[in-house]
């Protein structure tokens, strides 16, 4: 089934698939997800023949991995660069049998020191793993060597740089969307025959149905041969805003939709391209609220992931799918035109080229439609952003900060999400200091509460005085105050307190208590021993570890029927202060 839920045609009777590599051995045609092929020529390459036609069966090997050209373009000029490294040794191999392991080391140092150097590292030793002759020997172990992951670039916006970016893609989609309400509104009463005979608007009204069926105004061929507007009057100028922008979004302002999109759902820009116009949902009555159901492509998904549905509510002013509505009325005669002059095309993005372009180069993209184009390009969200003064394409940092203030992944994984999206970001770094502080606070607070607070002493001071676990400096001025004075802590807080003295002699009761600790933890319902004892068993093991393991269990075999009885009556609460 195609992802529109209708069966695939099945090739005809003798199909063949013709093989990416030409008889000749230099040349590679790659064929993309829309059946168009890109040739390579790597006679172009600066090695000797052998080593030519060697790089270019490990690249057409590569053909199952990609699905568009892009990717096969990237592949290629990473093998280019790897060409250019060969050709410039002293002694360059003839073929890939003359690699050895030496080469590929300074191949490697060259360019494992950045995110660029390491996926080339990754994709050129893909490629030469697939050749039998690289399979074995030094060779083999060196390009099997582990190479880093990219280090995750980019960085968020901060609000004020989100805010200046989505308000100056709001002005100018808004603005068009409110200038073809207007005209579509105006050619509705036309086509109703509503508007008064040779009035403006009846003119007006004329020229817009011509232009909702062509997709121009129109235009008289002066003897010059140049095309002039006809009803200049009528139009009121020649601008595109008063010309064939009454019906059509140009590509500047779909670039702005784009941004918006992008920016409430954090879609990646390639999405655009063949993204489908959204569908309503059913739902239930005939209220205001409209659920569209949105198609996704994520062809970095891989094989089978490529397609998902979101559902997108518009139910006010405010909602996430109110969106959704304004792209809907603002392509409406695009798609409509496009389905006119190519039936079966039916995709969201669709606007009107400023002027006729050279036949279409890259074959990933949908091929313009008479005057209409489709999605965005990396070329127009550059020209966007400088017409804007932007800087660069805005389209990766809004898709970021989309992902970090949602919190969670959208249209990638948990991992990515985190070691891509969030960990390395500079502003998320930024805003969860405050987090880790508190959270350092509150661990160390928590360390604390469980660490044994004394003073470790080689003997006793006879000045001091004495509770089970340990030797009081001053009881007067105890963190747990008695009512009437003194002290008023467990006799197991002592451990705890500033006050308290820890000599050899209290070793062995300390250890003795420690393991009645435990026993008492294979007898009692593990709530209980968490709220009763927990806290103290992790100070003695603290205690025990500032002791030393060795000091602590043979401490322990010196414990007496002294000690014992102590330990007794403290477990049992018959020492309470």
């Amino acid at each position: 089934m195609s992802r529109r839920g209708r069966k695939a045609v099945l090739p005809p009777a003798g199909h063949t698939t013709e093989p990416p590599l030409a008889p000749d051995g230099l040349v590679v045609t790659i064929t993309n997800k829309e059946g168009h092929g890109k040739a390579f020529d790597f006679a172009r390459l600066p090695v000797p023949g052998p080593m030519q036609r060697s790089l270019a069966v490990a690249f057409a090997a590569q053909q199952p991995r990609w699905t568009s050209h892009t990717s096969a373009t990237t592949a290629w000029g990473r093998l280019m660069a790897f060409a250019r490294f060969l050709g410039g040794l002293e002694d360059s191999p003839e073929d890939l049998n003359g690699l050895d392991a030496a080469v590929l080391k300074r191949w490697r140092v060259q360019n494992v020191g950045s995110n660029t150097g390491r996926t080339t590292l990754r994709v050129v030793h893909r490629m030469l793993r697939s050749d039998p002759r690289l399979g074995e020997g030094a060779v083999a172990e060196e390009l099997a060597r582990r190479i880093p992951a990219p280090r995750p670039s980019g960085e968020s916006y901060d609000e004020a740089e989100r805010e200046r970016v989505v308000l100056t893609a709001k002005r100018q989609f808004r603005a068009a969307l409110l200038r073809i309400a207007q005209n579509t509104e105006l050619l509705e009463r036309w086509r109703a025959g509503v508007l008064d005979d040779g009035s403006r608007d009846e003119r007006l009204g004329r020229i817009l149905d011509h232009l909702a069926r062509t997709g121009d105004v129109p235009r008289t061929r002066l003897p010059s041969g140049q095309l002039a507007i006809t009803h200049r009057g009528p139009l009121g100028g020649r601008s595109i805003e008063k010309t064939w922008g009454r019906l059509f979004l140009s590509r500047a302002e779909l670039t702005a939709l784009a941004v918006l999109l992008t920016d409430r759902f954090g879609w990646n820009l390639s999405a655009y391209d063949r993204m489908p116009a959204p569908t309503r949902a059913p739902s239930a009555g005939d209220g205001p609220i409209v659920t569209y159901q949105v198609p996704v492509e994520k062809r970095r998904a891989g094989n089978g992931r490529w397609f998902s549905t979101e559902n997108v509510t518009d139910s006010g002013a405010d909602s996430m799918g109110r969106l959704i509505t304004q792209a809907l009325q603002a392509t409406l005669h695009a798609r409509v035109l496009a389905a006119e002059l190519a039936p079966g095309t039916d995709l969201l993005m669709t606007g009107r080229a400023v002027r006729l372009r050279p036949p279409h180069e890259d074959k990933d993209r949908p091929a313009p439609v008479g005057p209409l184009v489709f999605g965005v390009s990396g070329n127009d969200a550059k020209s966007w952003a400088a017409e804007h003064q932007l800087g660069s394409s805005p389209f990766r940092r809004i898709r970021r900060t989309t992902v970090t203030r949602e919190g969670k992944p959208l249209q990638h994984t948990q991992g990515t999400h985190e070691s891509v999206y969030v960990l390395p970001d500079p502003r998320v770094q930024q805003e969860s200091r405050e987090v880790f502080e508190a959270g350092a606070l509150e661990a160390l607070d928590q360390a604390r509460a469980v660490s044994f607070g004394g003073h470790l002493v080689q003997r006793s001071d006879p000045a001091h005085g004495q509770s089970p676990t340990a030797d009081c400096a001053d009881e007067y001025t105890s963190a747990w105050p008695a009512p009437g004075g003194g002290c008023g802590a467990d006799f197991l807080l002592c451990l705890a307190c500033p006050n308290a003295y820890v000599h050899p002699g209290h070793h062995p009761r300390l250890a003795l208590l420690g393991e009645q600790l435990q026993s008492l933890r294979s007898v009692l319902p593990e709530a209980d021993w968490q709220q009763r004892w927990h806290e103290h068993g992790q100070r003695l093991d603290d205690l025990a570890g500032k002791v030393g393991p060795s000091a602590w269990a043979a401490a322990r075999t010196r414990a007496t029927d002294a000690d014992r009885l102590v330990i007794d009556l403290l477990l049992k609460g018959h020492l309470a202060p």
